[in-house]
């Protein structure tokens, strides 16, 4: 039996690297998925050549013309104003028209969010999108949301996040029942703002078959003490930057001091498998590609310094969830836990009622 054909589309003038590292990326991920097609847009005049020089791309795509394009310091709001033709707006415009099933891009992270929210309009029961992405820990990998779309949160957009979270964990890490935790300044069920209280509550009461931890800390993003970390935007998004800074900083520091003495060189010479084991394992381009959940339809957001390799990552994390009907499941989660509030004797519903 023939596998059923996928097909994404891609804007191709997104990102520092783009064009050229879009095409390298499709290239790459195509060699993975053979049942992958793609809508490439952007100015043929430089996608063609490209494709030239990477004929399995060129076996695969379909480019879709358009000289315009999102620049990386625009205004949402002007990019909404003045980019209908550009290709961001027209690969989003793809998957809402049912031409394809997942837009993945590297272009402006607030036009993108902007238009996809205008386009795709959000989920049934979702009041917001949020941006999600895994992290390396102790433990494997966890994933994190929101990290960056909604500065403020109240205590039914972090319950939603929760189950969008752990949906996006079980299908993207293949976790079978992932544990989610609400960051908070401290473990203890009085600690923190009213919305991370009353969103621990209502998940702690819910009967979705979720495993809730509670309220877990800083430290224990690293330490993987749970799959699934829920905050609001802006604490994600210090969070992460926060990350990707200490990663660079042991990096310079790790490379400083190895090449520091010729003693040191022979060290280096020594642990080479190690080390190469451990720049493997935190390399920023295996966990590229941040999804904006809570849209009707699959949005994948790339760094937008990535390389190929890391542009492939984000295709193939798209795919991924496309396969798996990532959005459907989400739809039900969040139906079950709408139905099972509705229901609740008055007395016993939460203040953040959900429906």
């Amino acid at each position: 039996m023939l596998a059923e054909i996928i097909t994404v589309s891609i804007d191709g003038m997104g990102g520092d690297n783009a064009p050229d590292m879009i095409v390298g990326g499709i290239e790459l991920a195509c060699s993975h998925n053979p049942d992958v097609r793609f809508l490439l847009f952007g100015d043929e005049a430089q996608l063609r050549p490209l494709l030239d020089q990477n004929l399995k791309a060129k076996a695969v795509c379909e480019i879709r013309h358009t000289h315009d394009i999102v620049t990386m310091d625009a205004k949402p709001t002007a990019a909404l104003r003045s980019g209908k033709n550009s290709s961001m707006r027209l690969a989003i415009d793809a998957v809402k028209n049912r031409e394809a099933s997942a837009v993945v891009s590297a272009g402006n992270t607030g036009a993108l969010m902007a238009m996809a929210t205008v386009v795709l309009r959000m989920l049934p029961g979702i009041d917001r999108p949020a941006i999600v992405t895994s992290f390396p820990t102790q433990n494997g990998d966890c994933v994190m949301l929101d990290l960056g779309a909604n500065i403020e949160c109240d205590a039914k957009n972090l319950v939603q996040f929760a189950v969008m979270g752990e949906v996006f964990a079980r299908y993207e890490l293949d976790i079978e029942q992932p544990s989610i935790g609400i960051l908070n300044v401290g473990v203890e069920g009085l600690k923190g703002s009213d919305s991370v209280r009353k969103a621990a509550t209502i998940l702690q009461e819910s009967n979705l078959p979720i495993k809730f931890y509670g309220f877990v800390e800083g430290d224990d993003i690293g330490k993987g003490t749970v799959d699934v970390i829920v905050t609001d935007g802006f604490t994600g998004n210090i969070a992460l930057k926060t990350a990707e800074g200490t990663a660079k900083l042991i990096t310079f520091f790790l490379k400083k001091y190895l090449m520091g003495s010729f003693i040191s060189k022979i060290g280096a010479v020594i642990a080479r498998p190690a080390l190469e084991k451990f720049r493997t394992h935190f390399d920023p381009r295996r966990y590229n590609g941040a999804m904006l959940v809570g849209l009707n339809g699959i949005c994948v957001k790339s760094h937008g310094g990535t390389d190929s390799l890391g542009f492939a990552h984000a295709i193939e994390s798209g795919v991924k969830l496309i396969r798996r009907n990532f959005n459907d499941v989400i739809k039900k989660d969040l139906d079950h836990l709408i139905a099972e509030n509705i229901n609740k004797p008055t007395d016993q519903k939460s203040e953040s009622a959900l429906a």
